[in-house]
């Protein structure tokens, strides 16, 4: 049960980087047209946002535990990185992708959101390397 943050931040930086590194390139080099890969790519990003708030909101309930199951200082510095990931999940979802659909002023929007994303992944990655940390700090002190 201890280990439950870290396998949360694994699944959040795992999936971001699977999705953002291999499925979506994949999808524009093996569909027919750019089109198609771009309506794939939406909904699989919408998939990842369901995701990453799921990992984040059991991330910071982890962190709230009456039986703490992550170091308080570990928790404490993890937890800027877990809600600022999150933001940038749902704005992301909410603010960008939108306009990324409607094709509104596609190469900004983009960019936009694929800085957002990169954003989002280096803030899991982050709380994946401070949880981390403390597990292998805590496994070689037992």
């Amino acid at each position: 049960m201890r280990t439950l943050p870290l396998w949360l931040a694994a699944v959040w930086v795992g999936s971001l980087s699977t999705l953002g590194l291999f499925v979506v390139p994949m999808l524009f080099v093996h569909l027919s047209t750019p089109a198609m890969a771009g309506t794939m790519a939406a909904k699989l990003f919408g998939v990842q946002t369901g995701i990453s708030a799921v990992c984040a909101v059991g991330l910071l309930a982890a962190f709230r535990s009456n039986r703490p199951l992550t170091p308080a200082l570990t928790a404490q510095a993890a937890t800027l990185f877990v809600v600022s990931g999150l933001l940038l999940a749902l704005l992301v979802e909410i603010a960008v992708a939108p306009r990324i659909v409607a094709r509104d002023n596609l190469a900004l929007w983009h960019r936009v959101g694929s800085a957002m994303y990169f954003a989002q992944w280096a803030c899991a990655l982050v709380v994946f390397g401070k949880l981390a940390g403390s597990a292998s700090g805590r496994a070689s002190q037992e």
